[in-house]
């Protein structure tokens, strides 16, 4: 009990990146960079998606509740990079801490189910088009979208806790933000146990989704394989296309993180590759779900015309 009182009012320094000279702020506006585009491009796709009629359709929703996501997730890890950036190490209490590593697992897992729910709606609209809108209703997918915020937020709960619940030696953590595998180097007693209940919990809510929407694009292929014309089965890829995309950046990097013991792992490499699922990933969201889309370039045009028609009017 002593160990554990002592976790929750010491304080941890995030290391951060090393970065000095001209390399410091160089590193920190190229990061605020993204990071103002990511909000910007997510942002834009929730006031376009509710603007336009046109992109009412189950598809665009699930995009939608994905940008919400990515807004809360992006918006996590990186003030504290950037925080670290400007100033070197920082420190933050364990309480700030837990609650990030919480925030942080919990939008991850939650973002796991949202692109499971993503693959069965492009699996119903593809293999079901005459049954879609009665099968994928609007009562349906309010459904599916609470379902994935409330599993992932409960399966966050025990890998976190287990984590806050640990005696902590040493305070530097190897990372920009307060994670399972930086943690957990810094712990006085045997971890395998725990290590085993993350991996365990992490696998089957990562592991049964991957396994989900590779059973579901099986089944997308052998449909799209039976269609007549070479036009329709380019156009029924075509609508998958950013799904797989973003399902492969999302998991490659979260299973080299989180698949495997922390301590086989070089320290300080879990921060590099954080950076493309933490940064990267819903910084390109936006890009690749909706401006490469024909969809929503002709839902611009319209929103366009109307602001002009609201303009002359004024």
């Amino acid at each position: 009990m002593d160990h554990v009182n002592h976790t929750w009012t010491q304080n941890f320094l995030l290391a951060g990146f090393t970065a000095t000279g001209t390399l410091r702020p160089l590193a920190f506006l190229g990061t605020l960079c993204i990071y103002l585009l990511t909000l910007a491009g997510n942002l834009f796709i929730l006031v376009l998606v509710q603007a336009d009629s046109g992109l009412s359709t189950p598809m665009y929703f699930f995009i939608r509740v994905l940008s919400f996501l990515e807004l809360w997730y992006v918006s996590t890890t990186v003030p504290t990079l950037l925080h670290t950036l400007l100033r070197g190490p920082s420190p933050i209490s364990s309480a700030v801490c837990f609650a990030q590593l919480y925030v942080f697992h919990s939008l991850g897992m939650t973002e796991c189910y949202l692109l499971g729910a993503m693959a069965l709606d492009r699996y119903l609209a593809i293999c079901r088009p005459l049954h879609y809108h009665a099968l994928m209703s609007r009562q349906v997918q309010l459904w599916l979208a609470g379902a994935t915020w409330v599993a992932g937020f409960s399966a966050a709960l025990v890998p976190a806790s287990l984590t806050a619940s640990l005696p902590f030696c040493l305070k530097e953590v190897a990372h920009y933000f307060c994670d399972l595998a930086p943690l957990t180097r810094l712990v006085c007693v045997d971890t395998s146990w725990h290590s085993r209940v993350h991996g365990a919990v992490i696998g089957v809510t990562t592991g049964c989704n991957l396994v989900v929407i590779l059973g579901v694009y099986g089944g997308i292929l052998r449909a799209v394989l039976k269609l007549p014309s070479a036009a329709s089965r380019a156009k029924a890829f075509s609508t998958c296309s950013s799904h797989i995309t973003v399902v492969v950046l999302f998991y490659a990097s979260a299973f080299t993180v989180y698949v495997g013991s922390p301590r086989s792992r070089p320290e300080g490499t879990d921060k590099y590759i954080a950076l493309v699922y933490g940064l990267l990933t819903p910084f390109l969201n936006p890009i690749i779900y909706t401006f490469r889309n024909k969809e929503v370039k002709e839902a611009m045009k319209r929103v366009r015309v109307r602001i002009r028609a609201i303009l002359k009017k004024s």
